[in-house]
């Protein structure tokens, strides 16, 4: 009684309809190359490498990634932050993935932080993960964030309960009115 439509439905090609499909649109061969976008992926950089022989006094910020190999007085924000075996760094790091196998003096600050056995740090980490290997010497403090890269600076405390502040209130000596 009811049949159906079989133009939106898949199924073995007649024919006719192959050679249609096989061949180009002309509209779309008369167009030069230029004019269509080609989406090539951009292939990432490699790593910046700070030499062992050389010593860095400033700050470096870079969105890519950073090898330090060498010595850096001052605070390095990166993307990946590799700190070498044989590296110092004296100042606040801060990358979303942070993997210090030298020394580090100062604060660490990343989403991913970890530290090889080789590690060395001397300061507060303030991580969303956190990975110490044995062997890994660590003197400070590790304070867990949802977003560790924000401005560096602690929460704000959770507001006191109304209770202390009238217990406060009520112990101060009261003045009688006249």
């Amino acid at each position: 009684m009811f049949s159906k439509s079989r133009i939106n439905e898949p199924g073995p090609k007649q024919a006719g309809e192959a050679d249609k499909t096989a061949m180009p649109d002309a509209s779309a061969a008369a167009k030069p190359m230029s004019d269509m976008p080609t989406p090539t992926p951009k292939a990432k950089p490699p790593a910046s490498t700070l030499s062992p022989d050389l010593t860095v006094t400033g700050n470096l910020k870079t969105t890519g990634d950073i090898q330090v190999e060498g010595v850096v007085e001052g605070d390095i924000r990166a993307h990946l932050l590799t700190v070498g075996e044989g590296a110092t760094i004296k100042g606040e790091v801060v990358a979303d993935d942070v993997v210090v196998n030298g020394r580090v003096i100062g604060r660490v600050r990343g989403l991913k932080v970890r530290l090889t056995s080789t590690a060395r740090v001397e300061g507060d980490i303030i991580h969303k993960t956190i990975a110490i290997e044995s062997g890994a010497h660590f003197e400070g403090s590790v304070q867990r964030q949802d977003d560790p890269l924000s401005n560096g600076k602690p929460r704000a405390p959770l507001p006191q309960s109304a209770a202390p502040a009238a217990k406060a209130q009520a112990t101060a000596p009261a003045t009688p009115k006249a």
